[in-house]
């Protein structure tokens, strides 16, 4: 053969198939990257965004409240401070199943909780209806305010508004302040309690003694424990110390002295 010699090409590698175990494994691995971008997107929205959402009701209905109502900048007397009958405030009825939106009947002061010490309460303790949209929910036909019985109360711990978050922070002898248009009520923590679930004595009239009739006006906070799960809940329990009108000033325990 004369002249140059063109060599024939090589003919291109075809890449060898994947195995059927390897067709899998990167199929799993796919939806594994897909659930985990699901997962994702609805932790921000659970923890993030509904607070979001939440954190303008609350204010809306903080505001709504105190515009009902003057501002107090005199202290609180002692000689106001009563613990004779106190007042029942009226409770509203829970329409929020008629499509009713919640509204706040008393508004819970926690001086421990520093800026997020202000929760407004509504009846009933609805999932969707009252405790999403940021309120503490009062359980229907527990006590009244002031009145022998437990007031008894339900709250988020953790997104939709999280009122309850810390709550894990409360010390025996902290004030539980509960402002109405017309008085304040004032409980002390007496201590607290991590119970399962099924343990619904706690807002038993008496939850001392769930067997024996109320002797004391008590309040009760229950919430999710630990945090980001409902396998159990955490309570505080509280004892009404005095209460006293709210046109006489504001208490020492918000900061009147």
């Amino acid at each position: 053969m004369t002249g140059t010699e063109t060599l024939p090409a090589e003919a291109p590698s075809t890449p060898p198939r994947p195995s059927l175990t390897g067709r899998i494994i990167g199929i799993l691995g796919e939806l594994l990257i897909t659930v985990g971008v699901v997962i994702g997107l609805f932790v921000v929205w659970q923890v993030w965004w509904t607070d979001v959402q939440t954190d303008s009701v609350i204010a809306s209905e903080l505001e709504d409240f105190d515009g009902g109502s003057p501002t107090l900048t005199t202290p609180l007397d002692d000689a106001d401070k009563r613990t004779d009958d106190a007042p029942a405030p009226e409770i509203p009825e829970d329409l929020t199943a008629q499509g009713i939106p919640p509204s706040a009947f008393a508004v819970l002061h926690v001086p421990r909780w520093g800026d997020a010490e202000r929760v407004p309460i509504a009846e009933g303790v609805s999932l969707p209806r009252v405790l999403n949209k940021g309120f503490a929910g009062r359980y229907p036909d527990t006590g009244n305010l002031g009145q022998v019985g437990n007031f008894a109360l339900a709250a988020h711990r953790q997104s939709y508004g999280a009122p309850f978050r810390l709550v894990d922070r409360l010390q025996v002898g902290d004030p539980l302040v509960v402002e109405t248009e017309d008085a304040w009520y004032v409980y002390r923590v007496t201590g607290s309690d991590i119970v399962l679930p099924t343990q619904v004595d706690v807002i038993s009239p008496n939850p001392a003694d769930p067997g024996a009739p109320p002797t004391e006006s008590v309040m009760t906070l229950t919430t999710c424990h630990p945090l980001f799960s409902t396998r159990e809940r955490f309570i505080v329990h509280a004892t009404f110390d005095y209460w006293a009108p709210r046109d006489a000033g504001l208490p020492p325990e918000l900061g009147g002295a």
